[in-house]
């Protein structure tokens, strides 16, 4: 695959067509309802045939977009000659409407009921009527939430839309993508993208009084007190936020799991090993698709990027991490642009397979079958007393304590990344590159669990799904369990020293430990008890390299990202005081009784 796709490359950087020139226009086009949704549109000046429509739907804003020869994303495709159409969606800058946070889908047997399906319809309808010169043919795309729009205009097809490309969109509010993972709350970023979308029409970013965002909501104290001291019940996104902690019908119909049922247009999707907002969302869309894509138009590109950068750096490199090709450069000209080339243009099939994902540790391309591939083993590697990992189950109980224990203490959270924390759209912030930090900043904090393998004799390589089995007990309430496993580098790096002893974090996720039962049920957690936590690492297809070793990190505070469990048991943490935190002995077991391990998809 790694060649194929080079000569691809090499192929079109070679090609020697004229530039396209593009024309901008302006447009408010009407929807169903009499609302108008404001439109840029470029045209290709002089085109020699009629154009297929690449159409992009966001809430950010597209007046100040430049000509798509200008735009590091669809260049490629520009030069190809698309009608490229942007559109601000309902209620968001120049559109008319009201604005609704991943809205609903409509009640279909309501003729007047609008949502963004019909959005994207009503505006399809109006371009083939009104935009001369053009072949019939619709291609959407987007990233984040513009994946969402994605997505959500492919859930109820125009007849001239022929391909969607959603490109990082989330899946599942809830469960794994912006606002929460498997019931615990991504605080610092529900918190400032909520303001940054419904404080008014146009972006806007809060205003912090500090530049180290742990010590602000440090202070913050309960989340009680933000309504109380800042929002004031203004902020839609929040307020759903405090009335629905578990996970109810309201973020049930929001999922892609109601929304979605079998893929009516050939759709792409496209996700970044280190995407530090949605992960989840693509690999589950997906997953939902996959179980009825009879026509097989359902596929997925994974590559080793942070959110959305696929589209908009060459992808050599993420931080130190280096990948010996240029893999954002390769996804635009050999993948995307190639892939809407034929759905739109009649171009020849470039034959992708069901999956196309970039193999870190060992810097290549691969292509499967399935994703995750079938002929991945499962493996399990043990947790083992003194701070070992191995793939040999824990031995019967002996005089080895059967446990490692920490404390918790809500008052003194380990930091996901190093400080300052900068505000996510802050001077300087660090938001997009911190999955791969050097995870030795916490390696020896008394609240940090880490246990390793030995050095590898050999190359070790994990493809697909994995899951963390924890077995653990608190002598609280409730608890936050975070696991991460982790790459970490020989000791010694000769040809690249910063990397010696480097620990990269290739998965990771966290689970609030009332939900182990259920999600829509929570329960108080029955104190020294221990119970299993089935927590999903999602996918990696990464080689652990010889001479590396493998370890796997236990934390319970994940700050700010995740807001703090008060390790007892309230109802609603959104409305916990600040007597509810308390510090809490947490146990990590790894005995034959109660064997701790992660499930490991190996390629043998």
């Amino acid at each position: 695959m790694n060649l194929y796709i080079t000569a691809l490359v090499l192929l079109l950087s070679l090609s020697s067509m004229a530039q396209p020139v593009y024309e901008r226009q302006e447009i408010m086009i009407p929807m169903r309802d009499g609302v108008k949704l404001n439109t840029v549109i470029y045209t290709v000046k002089n085109s020699s045939e009629p154009l297929p429509f690449l159409f992009l739907r966001t809430p950010y804003g597209v007046s100040k977009y430049p000509s798509p020869m200008e735009m590091t994303p669809v260049k490629d495709m520009a030069k190809d000659e698309y009608i490229f159409v942007f559109q601000d969606i309902r209620g968001r800058y120049k559109s008319e409407g009201k604005f609704e946070m991943q809205r609903f889908s409509r009640d279909k047997n309501d003729p007047k009921a609008i949502d963004e399906s019909t959005d994207a319809y009503d505006t399809i309808d109006w371009l083939l009527k009104y935009i001369p010169n053009n072949n019939g043919r619709v291609g959407m795309y987007g990233v984040s939430y513009n994946g969402w729009t994605t997505l959500m205009g492919a859930l109820d097809p125009h007849p001239a839309l022929k391909a969607a490309s959603e490109q990082a969109s989330p899946s599942d509010m809830w469960l794994g993508d912006d606002f929460h993972h498997n019931g615990a709350f991504r605080l610092s970023y529900g918190f400032e993208y909520a303001f940054r979308e419904e404080a008014g029409k146009t972006d806007s970013s809060f205003t912090f009084n500090k530049y180290d965002l742990y010590e602000w909501y440090l202070q913050l104290g309960s989340l009680a007190n933000v309504n109380k001291n800042y929002f004031h019940n203004k902020i839609p996104t929040w307020n759903d936020f405090v009335n629905h902690p578990d996970y109810d019908h309201f973020w049930q119909k929001q999922a892609m799991a109601y929304r979605l049922d079998y893929p009516r247009v050939p759709i792409m999707h496209v996700a970044g090993w280190w995407d530090q907002e949605d992960f989840y969302g693509p690999l589950k869309a997906y997953e939902i698709l996959e179980k009825k894509d009879s026509n097989r138009r359902n596929s997925i590109v994974i590559g080793p990027w942070y959110h959305g950068s696929w589209g908009s750096t060459d992808g050599r490199s993420l931080g130190p991490i280096q990948f010996d090709t240029s893999t954002g450069n390769t996804y635009r000209e050999a993948i995307q642009a190639r892939w809407f080339a034929h759905h739109l243009k009649g171009k020849a099939d470039p034959g992708f397979t069901e999956a196309i994902t970039f193999q870190t540790g060992a810097n290549k391309w691969q292509t499967y079958n399935s994703w995750p591939p079938k002929e991945a083993v499962k493996k399990k590697l043990y947790l083992q007393p003194g701070s070992r990992l191995s793939f040999t189950q824990p031995a019967q109980p002996t005089n080895t304590n059967p446990y490692t224990a920490y404390v918790s203490d809500p008052f003194h959270p380990v930091p996901y990344r190093t400080r300052p924390i900068e505000p996510t759209y802050g001077p300087g912030s660090r938001w997009r590159t911190w999955l791969i930090e050097d995870q030795r900043f916490v390696h020896h904090r008394p609240d940090v669990l880490s246990f390793e393998t030995p050095v590898l004799t050999s190359d070790v390589t994990v493809t697909g799904q994995l899951f963390a089995h924890l077995f653990a007990a608190t002598t609280g309430s409730d608890a936050d369990w975070v696991v991460k496993l982790i790459d970490v580098y020989p000791d010694v790096d000769t040809q690249d020293p910063k990397m010696s002893g480097y620990q990269l974090m290739v998965a990771n996720d966290v689970f609030r430990g009332r939900y182990r039962k259920s999600f829509e049920k929570p329960a108080p957690i029955q104190p020294n008890q221990v119970n299993e936590y089935v927590i999903d690492l999602h996918s990696i297809d990464h080689v652990f390299r010889k001479g590396h070793k493998i370890m796997v990190q236990i934390q319970s505070t994940w700050f700010p990202i995740i807001d703090r469990n008060p390790q007892t048991w309230v109802p609603n943490i959104f409305h916990a005081k600040e007597t509810d935190f308390r510090k809490a002995t947490h146990s990590i077991y790894h005995n034959a009784t109660y064997p701790t391990y992660i499930e490991l998809p190996v390629m043998e």
